[in-house]
């Protein structure tokens, strides 16, 4: 038993090292007991491992003498006209390279918003889940209505889950995934041969309509689009001209305006 609920903000400072060792103690213990949440973590630490690992040369970097803070003071000291984009620029610079380990949690050099953002968000949880084959969803296909119900309720609209039987793949089941743009609806789908897809909703912040573009990160295809205010990216190790079609049935199905 924990003295308090567990929250996404101590699994953020667990991977960051920076939790109390009393608190941290009982994070690895949840962390044992919850094998969905301990994968979701590794996947942060991985992500924040290749941050580092993309920043490693710059942080070692020499500051340019323009942007040495202490140099900028000394002539302001002795000229009022430094201008204010300079010292706007060096605290950046700074923040930068300090910020580095808890940046990495929102995924490297993640888009800030809309359809870039959805569709890094869609590969990131394929990654942490695709390949889980202990425990990939939190109901099953057998608990859908629950699982609607669910989503409906956490993201605040109406979401349906696409059958893509037609298509080859059996649903699976879903689960609600946090992203840097709040809840996010995940549902999963195998062809019975290993091979699963994930389809990603949840309100947009921005490009509330977007049309269909196709993405990808390193071996995960996908297509992310927005309608109504509702992002959706569908993703997996499948070829583009493979999945497009499918994409277009997950939109047909979920705007039947189209």
């Amino acid at each position: 038993m924990t003295s308090r609920p567990i929250t996404e903000e101590d699994l953020h400072s667990y991977v960051d090292g920076v939790l109390a060792p009393d608190r941290k103690d009982e994070v690895a213990a949840y962390l044992e007991a919850h094998r969905d949440v301990a994968a979701r973590v590794t996947g942060y630490e991985k992500q924040r491992a290749a941050l580092r690992a993309a920043l490693a040369q710059i942080v070692v970097e020499p500051l340019p003498p323009e942007l040495d803070l202490a140099r900028m003071i000394a002539r302001r000291g002795r000229s009022r006209q430094t201008p204010w984009w300079a010292a706007a620029a060096a605290a950046v610079v700074l923040l930068c390279v300090g910020g580095a380990g808890g940046w990495s949690l929102h995924g490297p050099l993640a888009p800030s918003e809309g359809v870039a953002a959805i569709a890094q968000e869609a590969a990131q949880n394929f990654a942490v889940y695709g390949s889980d084959r202990i425990h990939p969803v939190e109901l099953r296909a057998t608990d859908r209505a629950e699982l609607i119900d669910w989503a409906t309720q956490r993201l605040g609209r109406s979401v349906g889950v696409p059958d893509l039987a037609a298509s080859g793949y059996r649903f699976m089941g879903g689960r609600i995934v946090a992203t840097a743009h709040g809840p996010a609806a995940m549902f999963m789908y195998d062809d019975d041969r290993g091979t699963r897809l994930v389809v990603l909703a949840r309100p947009m912040q921005a490009d509330h309509n977007a049309p269909m573009t196709r993405h990808a990160d390193g071996p995960v295809n996908g297509f992310a689009w927005a309608d109504n205010g509702l992002g959706y990216s569908l993703v997996g190790q499948t070829a583009p001209e493979t999945l497009h079609p499918i994409a277009n049935e997950v939109r047909r199905q979920l705007s039947p305006q189209i």
